[in-house]
């Protein structure tokens, strides 16, 4: 490899505010904030959403059957369609 071309690669906390969670991860993301977790320094980076508050992830997923384009559609028009 190049020397003098590569960022630096090192240990960074993110935070999820949602979720009240902290991840330490390898990253080239550099910032002037920092955080001290466990008796060690690390850089700090807050997030909004990471695996820990991601409705995908939780299972905390909601799904409306009763919104949407189709449901709509049969709502209004839905009546006429049927014979009694």
């Amino acid at each position: 490899m190049k020397p003098n071309i590569h960022p630096s690669y090192q240990q960074v906390v993110f935070h999820d505010t949602a979720a009240d969670k902290f991840f330490v991860i390898g990253s080239t993301l550099s910032t002037s904030r920092t955080i001290e977790l466990k008796g060690i320094t690390y850089p700090y980076v807050p997030i909004d959403v990471s695996s820990e508050s991601h409705p995908f992830y939780t299972g905390k997923q909601k799904v409306n059957k009763s919104d949407g384009r189709v449901a709509k559609f049969n709502q209004r028009f839905g009546v006429l369609g049927s014979k009694k």
